[in-house]
């Protein structure tokens, strides 16, 4: 099934944004983790640490912006190619995002799935 380009490009920016928010999430929740266990409270003071914590909450605000990007593509695309394709691309730019962090990353497996992924996205959308 064919789709617009310009919806196919926003179902790829969505993926993009949420895998890259992904890794800094990760990355800011690690951050949050270690500051959390010199301290105690209450699970709502540590719920409340968290979301002050700007590593993690700066990119779960970009995050949440990229689902109501996604939320409002479903009213343009067939969700049986929206999800697919936005999930996808979300998995290989979280591989792509954490390893430009500096996380560990296997290459040749990371490599293969992501040429999968793309190679899966380009027969939806075509």
């Amino acid at each position: 099934m064919a789709t617009g380009s310009g919806v196919a490009a926003t179902m790829v920016a969505v993926g993009l944004v949420w895998g890259a928010t992904n890794a800094l999430m990760r990355r800011g929740a690690l951050i949050w983790d270690r500051r959390a266990r010199s301290s105690s409270g209450s699970v709502v003071r540590r719920w409340a640490d968290l979301i002050l914590t700007w590593q993690y909450s700066a990119p779960f605000a970009a995050n949440l912006c990229a689902s109501a990007a996604f939320f409002a593509l479903l009213g343009a695309a067939p969700i049986s190619v929206a999800v697919p394709v936005t999930n996808a691309t979300t998995f290989a730019a979280t591989a792509a995002a954490a390893a430009a962090l500096g996380e560990r990353v296997r290459p040749a497996p990371a490599a293969f799935g992501t040429a999968l992924i793309v190679l899966g996205v380009w027969v939806c959308i075509s």
